[in-house]
């Protein structure tokens, strides 16, 4: 299997774009698709994406397109749509999808409607496609950059996951290939929720020993759902679980991490969520994660305190004394 000359890019953000320019620099020929007629203009006529991506230029060879058709009939094509809309533009490519296409799930976060990873979201509406999940820390700038990035590919099929390898990797964006496409994509869901926790810890001045803390419980959190789903322990310690949320966890680079510290320093949701163009996934992933560990019966203690205060009008302070308040217990627990 292999053969990869041209990918389609499902989604115009700041992260799709990244990845056109990523698959350009691998020699590969690449058409994006956007649902913004300026961003498909922008691309096109001035080599930029003004909207979601400013100040970085474009390859010449990346042809945007608002036509899904022309995007889906790649060799493979890179799902990039925003998580909690990615069954709609699935479900919108199906009519023009060949059969076989390999279908690289790119974005992260859990569907709120039916506490679904992505994977079982593409499959159900694409049912000819094959699967695989990219994922890792990843800041969309840094990788349209082209400074040093190393990702997870995750793949049942590992013919597909390493002709993929092969394909998107280049010396400053490397793929580490993995067959546990669940635990992959439960530490890309999972980090944003702890993203917005860690923020609130530095907005609320609680210090460096809190956040550390709280990337750690956080771990072991994340997985355990990962686990109960059929994941393994060992895909979240590596590249899209810990180095994910590490990332993700520590830079106002992070939409998540940064809404969370506007949080913590008292802005509303609704104030901060109004000055952004691109999509913050923690907000809808909250609420998701918490569903999908009460379905498995998952005890998930600050990922419920995080969906507390955004979904269910929780004080944040109240939150943080009920987190310091649970009874001791052992590490491994």
């Amino acid at each position: 299997m292999g053969g990869f000359k041209r990918i389609g890019v499902m989604g115009g953000g700041a992260w799709g774009t990244a990845l056109a320019l990523t698959a350009r620099r691998a020699g590969l020929s690449v058409t994006l698709w956007a649902r913004e007629p300026e961003v498909v203009d922008s691309v096109n006529n001035r080599r930029t994406n003004d909207l979601f991506l400013p100040g970085v230029a474009l390859d010449g060879d990346i042809h945007a397109t608002a036509d899904q058709a022309e995007a889906a009939s790649a060799d493979a094509v890179l799902l990039v749509t925003p998580a909690q809309h990615l069954r709609a533009g699935c479900r919108a490519l199906a009519p023009f999808w060949r059969p076989g296409t390999p279908a690289v799930i790119c974005s992260k976060g859990i569907e709120l409607s039916t506490y679904a990873l992505m994977e079982r979201v593409v499959t159900e509406e694409l049912p000819e496609a094959t699967v695989a999940v990219l994922s890792g820390p990843t800041f969309a700038i840094e990788v349209a950059r082209g400074l040093p990035t190393a990702v997870t590919l995750a793949c049942a099929d590992p013919g597909l996951g390493q002709a993929l390898v092969e394909a998107l990797g280049t010396p400053s964006f490397r793929p580490y290939l993995s067959d546990d496409p669940v635990g992959a994509q439960i530490g890309g869901a999972v980090k944003n929720v702890l993203a917005i926790a860690c923020g609130i810890v530095e907005g609320r001045g609680l210090g460096d020993n809190a956040r550390a803390a709280l990337i750690t419980r956080g771990l072991a959190e994340m997985t355990r759902l990962a686990m109960a789903q059929g994941g393994r322990r060992e895909t979240l310690m590596g590249l899209s679980g810990l180095g994910d949320l590490i990332l993700t966890a520590s830079s106002t680079q992070s939409r998540n991490y940064s809404l969370g510290f506007a949080l913590g320093q008292g802005q509303t949701l609704q104030q901060i969520l109004g000055g952004r163009h691109s999509v913050t996934e923690g907000v809808h992933s909250a609420a998701a994660v918490l569903g999908m560990a009460a379905t498995a019966g998952i005890e998930m203690p600050i990922c419920a305190a995080i969906d507390a205060v955004l979904n269910h009008g929780a004080d944040l302070d109240g939150a943080i004394r009920a987190l310091l308040a649970r009874p001791f217990r052992s590490e491994g627990v």
